[in-house]
């Protein structure tokens, strides 16, 4: 796909479970966005979600429908493995956007050269600090004590 002459369209992607979708997301979603021409969006299975040893409140096919039905978003697509390089080989994205929370880790110094090899552009964003699908799940426990 092209733009103007001969400008390449820019494909991003993020992924993350957006349960219980907040601010957060919805920030992440659209700075995105406007870093790219076309943002995928994956939503993590389920399954992924338990091998964190976590449970998402809202289902994966439900999750999937808010994200894809968010104006910022051009495509969805399921998370079912934590390899972000595999989905990459899939997707064939230019730029993946992540949350600052993982930025010098480990893993993503190791993620970060690998894409690097492949002209893929890591941006991070800032968490958003003071919301958490987290946060609002431990807040509901204690009002409904």
């Amino acid at each position: 796909m092209y733009k103007r002459g001969d400008e390449k369209t820019t494909i991003g992607y993020t992924s993350g479970v957006y349960d219980l979708f907040h601010i957060g997301h919805l920030n992440l979603i659209k700075n995105a966005k406007g870093l790219c021409d076309k943002l995928i969006v994956g939503v993590t299975s389920d399954e992924l979600v338990a091998y964190k040893n976590k449970k998402a409140v809202i289902g994966h096919q439900e999750r999937m429908e808010i994200v894809r039905n968010i104006k910022h978003v051009d495509a969805v697509v399921p998370q079912n493995d934590m390899d972000k390089f595999k989905m990459w080989e899939r997707l064939k994205f230019d730029v993946m956007f992540v949350g600052d929370d993982w930025f010098e880790s480990e893993k993503w110094k190791e993620l970060d050269e690998k894409f690097k090899a492949v002209g893929v552009k890591i941006v991070y964003f800032p968490y958003t600090k003071g919301t958490s699908s987290t946060l609002i799940n431990e807040t509901l426990k204690k009002l409904r004590e």
